[in-house]
């Protein structure tokens, strides 16, 4: 029999946080997080629960955790764009349908009390948050910013009656073959026409001071999208504390026109994903070593966020971003990089890597149930 309980105290937040590392145990490809984070993210005294709804549910079998999921209702979303949306996400679950349902049932019953329309995810509280379930590539791992799931999952949500809301592709490009002779010429026709130029940094302290103009940015570049929420002042606060220690200033690179305006900036990582698994959720007493190694010796890359003011897009500034990107690349000995998902509709985004003989090595969506 499935028994479906809400986890409360710490010993079942603890629960839900580690049962993956119970469920890919000896997984090649699925990238843990760090518990101590995770946990942090849940409390309650995270502002992300000014504006959001979150309950996280545990399912048991034979006393035995065997599923999770957490229901989050974003009251920004709903508000704001008018989305009467009840969002899952964390969810993880064994090779069991009945599993699946008892589960996504208690996310439905939230929808259902709060007078929502439909059932989305896998999301999380917000953009900023990892979102789609795996569809394609379970033979590559994970990325630090991309979920990873068994194949039976999407399977599971279409038996239910799910079906796709959103779509994201994620690119993989052998940085060996870029030619930066014909990105280079581009670059400085780009700076003279428009008067713009590069900014790099040396340190993590020079780059805090622009974070929340990159944010700023974010919400610029990605508000036509049909899934995006505006990034809040109090969810920037917390993602520039939980992130930017991991970036070194070489893989942060901004575009500003003449009057020192942001128009531009691309983050890139170097990969911390074989890291990660090392560290198994615990930086302490060695994991933060592996990070240490990661971040010195590496020779694979991710793309983790570009924004482009509307006004400069299709002008070739990313251009400059590109140049800096593959000089650092070639520098560290990088040889292969990553893009992070990106909705299949974004083609502005896509354009970016033509020019680079992208592979799509991954798929992932969202599913969506009406209440």
């Amino acid at each position: 029999m499935i028994h479906i309980q809400e986890a409360i105290t710490k010993k079942e937040m603890t629960d839900f946080v580690t049962f993956p590392f119970q469920l890919y145990k000896n997984n090649a490809y699925w990238v843990p997080p760090l518990i101590k984070d995770e946990l942090k993210s849940f409390n309650k005294s995270n502002d992300i629960f000014k504006s959001v709804t979150a309950h996280f549910f545990l399912a048991y079998k034979d006393q035995k955790v065997v599923g999770r999921i957490a229901a989050i209702i974003n009251w920004t979303e709903v508000k704001e764009l008018h989305k009467a949306k009840v969002r899952f996400g964390w969810f993880d679950v064994i090779d069991d349908l009945a599993v699946s349902k008892a589960l996504l049932d208690k996310v439905t019953e939230l929808g259902k009390t709060n007078n929502m329309e439909y059932i989305e995810g896998p999301v999380g509280f917000s953009n900023m948050d990892k979102a789609g379930m795996l569809t394609e590539g379970f033979d590559q791992i994970a990325t630090m910013i991309g979920l990873y799931n068994h194949a039976y999952y999407p399977e599971h949500l279409e038996q239910l009656g799910f079906t796709k809301e959103a779509e994201w592709l994620e690119f993989k490009i052998d940085a060996t073959q870029v030619d930066l002779g014909k990105v280079e010429p581009l670059s400085r026709i780009i700076e003279q026409r428009y008067e713009v130029k590069s900014l790099n940094f040396k340190t993590t302290k020079d780059i805090l001071p622009y974070v929340d103009e990159m944010f700023g940015l974010l919400n610029k570049t990605y508000a036509e999208l049909q899934s995006f929420v505006p990034i809040e002042q109090f969810q920037i606060d917390h993602y520039k504390e939980k992130y930017i220690s991991f970036i070194h200033p070489d893989f942060i690179t901004c575009v500003t026109d003449k009057n020192g305006k942001m128009i531009a900036f691309g983050i890139t990582m170097p990969s911390f994903s074989k890291a990660f698994q090392k560290a198994n959720g615990k930086l302490f007493p060695f994991g933060f070593l592996h990070l240490l190694r990661a971040m010195k010796k590496n020779d694979h890359a991710e793309f983790y966020l570009i924004g482009v003011d509307p006004e400069y897009q299709n002008k070739g500034v990313t251009a400059l971003i590109m140049k800096r990107m593959y000089q650092v690349f070639n520098e560290r000995g990088i040889k292969s990089v990553e893009t992070n998902p990106q909705l299949e509709e974004n083609k502005k985004i896509q354009q970016l890597w033509k020019n680079f003989n992208p592979v799509i090595h991954k798929r992932r969506k969202t599913f969506k149930k009406d209440l």
